[in-house]
Formats: C-alpha cells, structure tokens, sequence
C-alpha cells in the first residue's frame, strides 16, 4: 500500500463500497491496513476525504472532487494495462528492425507482402543500415546480421540459407589482365573496395580446405553499396566480391566471368536476433515466424 496509485485506487474503492471492511474483502487487504493508508494519504495532502461512522463510510466534498478525478484517470490506466496484456497474445503494434541491405533483399522483400497481409495490424518499420550498431541503444526492437557479428547474449534465428560470395570481372576487364589464379595473385589486379560504413576496407576473405587467406587488395573504387560493386564490375573497373545470388545471371549470360571459384567456401548467412525477453510481445514472434529460414 505504500504506492501511490494504489492508495489513490483503494480510496476509490472505499469511496465505492461505502465500507472499509468490504472495500478490504475486495481488494484482499486488511481492515486496519487499509484504514491506516487512507489515513496517511489525508495526512499528507492535509485533507479529509471521508466521513467515518460506526455505521457507513462516505466521501467528502474535497473526496467526491477526487473521486471525479479519479475514475476516469483509473479507467483510462485500466485500459492500457488491458491493450498491453494483449500484446503478448495478439499480433499488434509496431516493430523496428534493423538490417544490412542484403539482407533486406535477400530475406525481407521476398516476404514483406506475405507479412503485411497476414498481420495487419503490425507495423513493420525497417532500417537498412551495413554498420553495426547496438540495437538496444538505437531503439529497434530486432535486427539481422551475420552470425560472427551477433552478441553471445542474444537470442539468434536463422533467416537464410548459406551464402557464397563470387569474384567476377567483365570480359573487357580480362581482355586486357590476366585471369588470377591464386589469391595472392590478386594484388596485381585492379580490384573494387567495399567499405562498411563508418569500418575499415574490406578484407576479402576466401578459404580453400584447411587454407584461409584475407587480401587486403588494391583499385581505383571504394564503395559502399554493393549494387554499385557490381555494376562497376559489369563496366569493367576490375574485379569485384560480391554476392554469388547477385552476380549468377551476369555469369550465366557472360556479361562476367566468375574466377578462384574453389576458394568461394560457403558461410552462414543471415540471422534475426534480439534481447531475450520473459514477455514476448506477440508482434516480435510474428516478425520471427514469417521470416525464419524454413528447411
């Protein structure tokens, strides 16, 4: 009883029962601690609210005008705590997501019609962003990213299958460079960099077997888009590591050529992740059924 709200709430009910012995029964308190806050309560704004018999409890003037006041406040609150609880079992409210653009092309596009239609009454705000940032900090309430970036103390759902990078070139480009057959070799190329906002170049990462190898290569570009890698790719300004699912058609219509193919191992691809939560809001599990990887 030392909360406020409450001893404003039990004072309604006071007010309402007209008793404080079933005002107490109600509300699952004793008669003595219940009178005792009441008491205090007139004790601290230095007036009476209710007129005490033998026989009945009712409000004074200064506790009718509370009660005026009161009600609606209350109900008002009631009703928010109601709409709250629901969101734990209905799909409602908004979500704020953050991805890399990839993956938003990759994961999201395909499915955000689908989401939309099956959970209208959800808002799914997404922030396309490459930088890493700290989701809780920044206010969102999920992200996707790969899994070696993810925090050991969130919860992680894989939202897409294995990915695997290509290193191509135009036929342009290759008329007039050899093609690399190694990864050292790639320091004599003219190579595209890709930069993540706010990071260092990017190392381009190839493995083979047990071999692991990172070049830190050289070129006249750095981007941080990787559309705009692969299109300059496709006007042969050098070679470019870029998404194996982006550039399959230009290599199958031979506006490139994909080369070191051996050493384009697989990886994990996407994953959503968040704060663990004892609630779950309903919305959040929406946003993780739909995009979850299926096998």
């Amino acid at each position: 009883m030392r909360d406020v709200l409450n001893v404003l709430a039990a004072f309604v009910t006071v007010a309402e029962e007209r008793s404080f012995t079933k005002a107490a029964k109600r509300l699952d308190i004793s008669t003595s601690g219940l009178s005792h806050a009441i008491r205090r309560l007139e004790e601290q704004i230095g007036v009476r609210l209710l007129t005490r018999t033998t026989r009945s409890v009712s409000p004074t003037d200064a506790g009718e005008q509370l009660l005026a006041q009161l009600r609606p406040a209350l109900a008002d609150i009631r009703g928010t705590l109601t709409r709250l609880s629901g969101l734990q079992t209905t799909p409602i409210g908004r979500v704020r997501l953050l991805c890399p653009r990839l993956a938003a092309r990759r994961v999201l596009a395909p499915k955000l019609g689908l989401f939309a239609r099956t959970y209208p009454d959800v808002t799914l705000e997404v922030t396309t962003d490459d930088s890493r940032v700290d989701l809780v900090a920044e206010g969102f309430d999920a992200a996707i990213h790969f899994g070696e970036f993810i925090a050991q103390d969130m919860v992680a759902v894989r939202v897409s299958p294995d990915i695997q990078h290509a290193i191509v070139g135009a036929p342009a480009y290759f008329a007039d460079h050899p093609r690399p057959t190694s990864p050292q070799a790639l320091l004599e190329h003219r190579c595209i960099n890709f930069r993540h906002r706010g990071e260092a170049l990017y190392k381009w990462e190839l493995d083979k077997g047990e071999e692991s190898v990172a070049i830190a290569v050289n070129g006249p570009l750095v981007l941080d888009d990787e559309d705009l890698v692969l299109q300059a790719a496709l006007d042969a300004a050098g070679l470019a590591i870029v998404d194996g699912a982006l550039a399959a058609p230009h290599v199958k219509d031979g506006s490139l050529i994909q080369v070191l193919a051996d050493w384009m191992a697989p990886f994990p691809g996407f994953f959503l992740y968040y704060p663990q939560r004892a609630q779950q809001p309903a919305a959040i599990t929406a946003v993780i059924e739909t995009f979850r990887l299926q096998r």
